[in-house]
């Protein structure tokens, strides 16, 4: 039952990706919040469709957390799920993300209307050096800017080191760096069509301390959302 209900979520996902793609294609006209708007229809839609066809909901703790204007999320990446949730939970989020979904067709039209942020993940400290300046213009919007540290999805149990870009943004940008712990991987995984029905949770952690010098930052960093991941992995 429980591929036979993912399928058909896959089925409906697809179809309404297609339609929200006809339908947003008109959006480019429009200025980049109101873009938003369409990116968050979408994406609202998207977690519907999981709860409807696979029973896969989810709740939010920590909302006290939640950043109200510019801030950085720095958040653990399990599962595509990680991607739609920000739409939902904040008011701008606008992501770091690789840059060759910008090259998608239509599809990359949309991630860079949307104020999204590409980067080329081998590029090393080039990549760092063009993140920089985007971050700071996405701030100064008053957006939410969102970095998985990791640089990629792990799954449960696993971490990969931390990247030192996060490192860098928090040592030059005037803005709170929130971190978030999740468990999307024990429902939705990576590469895999089943999705477990179950509540996904995500935890916004508080904001780290200010004064931190890079390599404390890190490390404080990684152990607050690797802590709390595992006790979500758990729960």
């Amino acid at each position: 039952m429980t591929t036979i209900r993912s399928a058909a979520f896959a089925v409906l996902a697809l179809l309404f990706t297609a339609l929200m793609m006809v339908v947003m294609l008109p959006g480019l006209l429009l200025s980049r919040r109101h873009f938003q708007r369409l990116a968050r229809w979408w994406c609202h839609g998207l977690l519907i469709l999981l709860g409807l066809c696979c029973g896969l909901r989810w709740r939010l703790v920590g909302a006290e957390n939640l950043p109200r204007g510019p801030a950085i999320i720095a958040a653990k990446h399990q599962s595509a799920w990680d991607t739609l949730i920000f739409h939902v939970l904040l008011d701008d989020p606008v992501y770091v993300l690789k840059r060759e979904l910008i090259r998608v067709p239509l599809f990359g039209w949309y991630l860079r209307k949307a104020g999204n942020i590409a980067i080329d993940r081998n590029a090393g400290l080039r990549a760092i050096r063009t993140m920089l300046p985007a971050v700071d213009h996405a701030l100064a919007e008053g957006s939410q800017v969102i970095v998985f540290p990791e640089g990629t999805r792990t799954a449960p149990g696993e971490h990969s080191p931390y990247q030192p870009g996060i490192a860098a943004l928090y040592g030059r940008a005037n803005a709170s760096v929130v971190p978030v712990a999740l468990n999307s991987g024990l429902f939705w995984g990576r590469r895999h069509l089943r999705k477990r029905a179950g509540v996904i949770t995500i935890e916004m952690l508080p904001a780290m301390p200010a004064g931190l010098s890079r390599t404390a930052f890190l490390a404080e960093l990684e152990r607050r959302i690797e802590d709390a991941t595992a006790g979500l992995a758990t729960a």
